[in-house]
């Protein structure tokens, strides 16, 4: 039994927990809130008793052996990395950190400490996905990815209204290439590494995050390109295009049904079952990790964790997006 720790007391938390208590070794044993109050109504929903509003004290808890972190994007590794001090494991919601050098501080301490850190990226570890990567030799030389996630934020009427929430704020690290682009990045990483160069365009919000964005990425013998909004909404699936065929992923971020369209014209269903609750396979794959003393994920690795931050980082130098966190 893995006896599991959360910090945020949101949606995506409650999505998280949902999930994972589909898994035998899962247990949630605690709840962080900076407010007392949160922390006794959200943890009251899983009748958990532990709760704390205090870091290093929640960090310090003998009853918890990992932590699911889902606070703003700018907390993800002071708190992380609290936690690894403590000896926890730790899995932290996409984007994992602020930048690189955050990131790096946090391979840093988990190495230290010799625990588990990967990133809560669901789509990489969902068995749709990786029916795509079986299946990728079928459509000959790649030519092209492209991947669409374009999401209206519920936070943005608000917004227009003059009321800036924590999603279009920079104190927080957030935007739409944070927030959702690197739902197009990340599994871009997976499949074809680092890509050669980039060039982004976005549009800039006034709070001083961005709001939407394209960015082209230049590999050897290909091409990709992604685009994401937090202001529109599209319905654009992904592709990923070779000379023999077209694979597309009608959701890039959850895909649910994969097609392969060959260029004689057949096509061949390679959609898999896949559970509902899409986080379980990432809190699946976390607690194999920690059962098996292994400590890295061979999907969601620090490395292409890494390699994804740095390229939303280029993104960022180039589309002038700077944040508190940079300083």
């Amino acid at each position: 039994m893995i006896r599991f720790g959360v910090i945020g007391t949101n949606w995506i938390t409650e999505s998280f927990i949902d999930a994972a208590l589909e898994l035998e070794d899962f247990r949630l044993s605690a709840v962080f809130s900076r407010k007392k109050e949160t922390a006794k109504e959200f943890a009251n929903k899983y009748g958990v008793s532990t709760i704390y509003t205090d870091l290093e004290q929640f960090a310090q808890c003998g009853e918890i052996d990992a932590v699911y972190i889902a606070s703003p994007n700018s907390l993800h590794a002071k708190q992380a990395i609290a936690c690894m001090n403590k000896g926890k494991h730790v899995i932290c919601e996409k984007p994992i950190a602020s930048n690189t050098k955050e990131l790096l501080e946090m391979k840093a301490a988990a190495e230290k400490n010799n625990v588990v850190l990967m990133e809560a990226m669901k789509t990489t570890l969902l068995p749709n996905f990786i029916a795509v990567k079986e299946n990728l030799h079928k459509i000959g030389k790649i030519r092209r990815y492209s991947a669409s996630y374009c999401q209206y934020s519920s936070r943005y009427d608000k917004y227009k209204e003059g009321i800036v929430l924590n999603a279009f704020k920079p104190e927080f690290s957030n935007g739409s290439l944070m927030d959702i682009g690197i739902y197009t990045i990340y599994p871009m990483v997976v499949l074809f590494g680092k890509p050669d160069s980039l060039h982004a365009k976005s549009h800039i919000l006034e709070s001083g995050v961005d709001g939407q964005g394209s960015i082209v990425f230049q590999y050897t013998g290909m091409d990709a390109t992604v685009s994401y909004s937090k202001i529109a909404n599209s319905y654009l699936p992904t592709e990923i295009q070779g000379e023999e065929g077209t694979i597309i992923l009608d959701k890039i971020h959850t895909p649910e049904k994969v097609i392969i369209k060959y260029k004689d014209g057949s096509e061949e269903e390679i959609t898999v079952s896949q559970k509902a609750k899409s986080m379980f396979y990432e809190a699946e794959e976390f607690i194999r990790l920690v059962k098996s003393g292994e400590k890295g994920s061979p999907i969601n690795s620090l490395s292409n964790s890494l390699t994804t931050m740095k390229l939303i980082e280029e993104a960022r130098s180039q589309i002038g997006l700077v944040y508190p966190a940079d300083q």
